[in-house]
């Protein structure tokens, strides 16, 4: 029996960790649903009932379906390639470009990349999606070679965007066609080319 005047002791909270995985779960869903869905518009709909979770629950965090797709796909981006800072500009480089690699060909994000940028082609929604996810891979990789810039490993005019568009032409051509392997040597050939074609005289 509790003693008068003794605080109880405290329940643990479970709410906040139940919407967590909540969330998670609708992320997960989402993703899954885009790489199996061979061109089928994914719904709200399918995505609540796949995280097993009520509709409502969905639109608690997300607007509309694109919103959702758009965090999926980030969330995992997030997840596989984080943003290196080392304080050397080859080594977080390699880093990025090695894990963006190494992300494209886990079967659940490979797919799913395949199914935006084929049906981007013809489904404006998709198209926007795509525009979008790529830009925040673009910034973060952009980030990186400003963080660089400044420690003057990178030439004062050197390019960024250009930079970039060079690790994303590489990316997109090989993930696309298939006829080179995104591979860790590649990557850190990529990187070394370009950290010494673009440093200072």
């Amino acid at each position: 029996m509790q003693e008068t005047g003794q605080t109880p002791p405290a329940r643990p909270h479970t709410g906040r960790r139940r919407n967590e995985a909540a969330h998670q779960a609708i992320l997960d869903a989402a993703l899954h649903l885009l790489a199996d869905s061979d061109g089928t518009p994914v719904t709200i709909d399918a995505i609540a009932r796949t995280a097993g979770v009520g509709k409502q629950t969905v639109y608690r965090w997300w607007p509309s379906k694109g919103a959702v797709l758009l965090d999926a796909l980030t969330d995992r981006a997030d997840q596989d390639v984080p943003g290196p800072d080392t304080g050397t500009l080859r080594t977080d480089l390699r880093t990025f470009v090695a894990t963006t690699f190494d992300a494209a060909q886990h079967s659940t994000t490979a797919s799913a990349l395949r199914t935006v940028a084929r049906e981007a082609a013809r489904d404006p929604h998709l198209a926007e999606l795509m525009r979008t996810f790529t830009a925040t891979r673009r910034t973060a990789l952009r980030d990186l070679l400003s963080r660089g810039r400044e420690r003057g490993e990178l030439a004062d005019d050197a390019d960024l965007d250009l930079i970039v568009d060079q690790v994303y032409g590489v990316f997109w051509y090989r993930f696309l066609l298939g006829h080179a392997p995104l591979d860790t040597a590649t990557a850190e050939r990529l990187a070394d080319s370009l950290v010494t074609g673009n440093t200072a005289d």
